[in-house]
């Protein structure tokens, strides 16, 4: 490994001011013993000095004070944190995080792109989705106002289900509303302190618009990228069975595709502009200008990523540490021994006894339990309402989580009812339980998205009950006496998230976006 001369540099570099003590210190201990010897022979008859010390000679050069001054001194060295190269690790996080918006007006469905503008672009994000697979991709549609639709993550899977689902029927409020869109992407990737870029999946801009949206970049670190949907101005904009749509004066309605509006757009953002293409062009332009951004915002908080390699020295440090155990030393071996042995030791399931009580509290022994997945443990361990609930959660046991998040008042308590409500299908139970989680916090998103679920699941069922035709069975028979059945508990699949549960619940996800853009809407615009 090569290693740059002018890239050395110490993390922490108070710590090496230890090293002028621990260099000082053989020749303090030095004079000190120079000191001590005229004192004897300056009071003591030296023919009777002999006789009173015990080692009158002394000829070992290395003393127990060189080996703490070695060890004082590679100890700081390590302490510094000496680093000469940057951490750079193969985590996702790594790579550039984009937040994808796309525009949903009314225009996007004009068909001058086949099938139209808003399927070509979709089919362009389905591959770039694909091509970005592991790294962190948030989703915004907008039209007149903006819409999370999924906050950053690497499903890729996931993302692209809601990518397929976006249609121009999902946001009735008209309008291309870019402020918006900016905020809510600068607030997304402030919450995960990652500079990243916006991706604008547009056809057009307001007429004067323009002039206001530098505004709500500044301060941040987001860039933006403006990528061109459409290719002529008389695009006829058709309805889902594919016919033109008509205007009130009978005509065909056109989604007017304005190149000049689009290059005005990006220059008010100083956003470099793209188009689609025939082929994978638009894709490596979008990953070149967001990785390009993350790396040069990176590189200007470099201090921050230098791998500390302080450690290393622990090795030479260790071997000090031994050398010391020389004779006239003494060293208790139990201690170490019980140690090794308790290291080794296959982790078992947390349970409660007089010595774990006496080192560990409750809610310490419980959060172990939990760190190591016993959840049912867990539960009965922690004396916390909260954590007890959290843990019964996670084990099934939501007849107990109910009990204990109903001694608490908070909206992670009333989100977590509303949840367990869900799972038992009971909606009207759940609706209320997120409206009190909303009352106690305004801006809880993942509050507002499983109501908005719940809402639609709620309307999905009474759908079904009411379609669904009486029919009586022929005959019934009984294999168990009564009184005589058996009864077995039954654990239920935990959902992979709690934030959404489309895999598990069966809605449309199109039907999921339009109740939660709704409900956006009536709040206020807020996430």
């Amino acid at each position: 490994m090569d290693i740059n001369l002018s890239d050395v540099h110490f993390l922490r570099p108070l710590w090496l001011l230890v090293i002028v003590f621990g260099a000082l210190l053989p020749l303090l201990w030095q004079r000190t013993r120079a000191l001590q010897r005229r004192l004897l022979y300056g009071n003591i008859a030296e023919h009777l000095l002999a006789h009173l010390l015990i080692t009158p000679t002394d000829n070992q050069r290395l003393r127990p004070v060189h080996l703490l001054s070695a060890t004082l001194i590679l100890g700081a060295i390590a302490a510094a944190g000496p680093t000469w190269e940057q951490d750079r690790p193969d985590f996702v996080e790594n790579r550039a995080p984009l937040i994808i918006a796309v525009d949903l007006s009314p225009s996007m469905d004009a068909s001058d792109i086949q099938p139209t503008r808003l399927e070509a672009a979709k089919h362009t994000l389905h591959d770039l989705v694909e091509r970005r697979a592991g790294a962190r991709t948030g989703l915004i549609a907008y039209a007149g106002s903006a819409h999370l639709v999924l906050p950053p993550t690497g499903d890729a899977a996931l993302l692209d289900t809601f990518i397929q689902a976006l249609g121009t029927e999902l946001i009735d409020k008209p309008g291309k509303n870019i402020g918006a869109v900016i905020d809510l992407a600068k607030r997304l990737l402030d919450a995960d302190q990652t500079p990243g870029s916006l991706l604008l999946v547009t056809d057009g801009a307001e007429p004067g618009a323009n002039a206001g949206l530098a505004a709500h970049l500044q301060g941040s670190d987001l860039q933006v990228l403006v990528l061109a949907v459409g290719s002529s101005d008389d695009g006829v904009i058709r309805d889902a069975s594919g016919q033109p749509r008509m205007t009130a004066s009978g005509l065909p309605a056109l989604g007017h595709f304005d190149p000049a509006a689009l290059k005005q757009l990006a220059s008010a953002l100083d956003a470099p502009l793209g188009s689609l293409t025939q082929n994978n062009d638009d894709l490596d332009w979008v990953q070149l200008h967001a990785q390009q951004h993350f790396d040069q915002v990176n590189a200007q908080q470099q201090a921050l990523h230098w791998k500390d390699t302080g450690y290393w020295w622990c090795l030479p440090l260790l071997a000090l540490v031994l050398l010391g155990v020389r004779k006239g030393w003494s060293v208790n071996w139990m201690a170490a021994l019980l140690l090794a042995t308790g290291i080794g030791w296959p982790a078992a399931p947390a349970q409660a006894n007089a010595l774990v009580d006496a080192f560990f509290t409750p809610d310490q022994q419980g959060r172990w339990a939990f760190e190591h997945e016993h959840y049912p443990q867990a539960a009965a361990l922690f004396v916390d309402p909260y954590w007890k609930g959290i843990a019964a959660y996670q084990a099934a046991d939501f007849d107990l989580a109910l009990a204990t998040f109903a001694r608490l008042d908070s909206a992670q308590a009333w989100f977590y009812v509303g949840n367990i409500h869900v799972r038992r299908f009971k909606f009207d139970a759940a609706i209320a339980a997120y409206h009190e989680a909303l009352k106690r916090q305004p801006n809880f998103a993942e509050a507002s998205a499983n109501l908005a679920l719940a809402l639609a699941l709620k309307k999905d069922t009474e759908s079904a009950e009411q379609n669904a035709p009486e029919i009586k069975p022929d005959e019934v028979k009984m294999d168990k006496a009564a009184g005589k059945g058996q009864s077995k508990k039954v654990k239920t699949q935990q959902a992979a998230s709690d934030d959404l549960w489309l895999q598990n619940l069966s809605t449309s996800p199109a039907k999921f976006l339009k109740q939660k853009f709704s409900l956006q809407d009536q709040a206020g615009d807020r996430p």
